[in-house]
């Protein structure tokens, strides 16, 4: 009885992959949301991120869009002190991978960077992460991308060496 509930067993696991496929296919519309916070060491203080992102499948693994994303800090330090709202958007192109529920992918962006207490400047990225479905429609994602800025006046050189990291870990549907 055990051996076949094992079996039995096996075999599910064997077949989720096959169920979860994604299928990405050209036209298909994309919603993705996620988020982020930290505090601070003595909880005085924290800061939190939600970014959203719209995008179209202009082929089976082409994907084009636009995301945005805002972060409020309240974490500084004088003179700084007191809460920085700061917010990106830009428009993306990845290039999916089709491995069933595994969908890695890679891509670039270019938007506007702007803020409380940050110079409001262009910024270009390149980008990468992977998809994972949890059914035909619905997946979890993390994303991990390095902003540069191009600051007035700025070496291109020296606008990617202070660039930043961000890093994204959310949901998201496709229809």
């Amino acid at each position: 009885m055990f051996r076949k509930g094992l079996i039995l067993a096996a075999l599910a696991a064997a077949f989720f992959p096959a169920i979860a496929k994604a299928d990405f296919q050209q036209g298909d519309l994309e919603l993705t949301l996620g988020g982020s916070a930290n505090g601070g060491r003595d909880f005085d203080g924290f800061a939190a991120g939600v970014n959203v992102s719209l995008g179209y499948f202009a082929t089976d693994q082409l994907e084009i869009g636009i995301r945005q994303s805002i972060n409020y800090n309240d974490v500084s330090s004088p003179p700084n002190a007191g809460g920085q709202l700061n917010g990106s958007t830009r428009v993306f192109g990845d290039f999916h991978f089709d491995l069933g529920a595994w969908q890695p992918f890679i891509g670039a962006n270019i938007g506007f960077f702007y803020g409380d207490g940050v110079a409001d400047t262009w910024e270009a990225a390149p980008e990468g992460g992977v998809k994972y479905f949890l059914n035909s429609t619905t997946f979890v994602f993390a994303q991990v991308e390095y902003q540069f800025f191009f600051d007035q006046g700025s070496a291109v050189n020296d606008s990617f060496s202070h660039g930043q990291y961000v890093y994204s870990l959310g949901l998201g549907v496709k229809f």
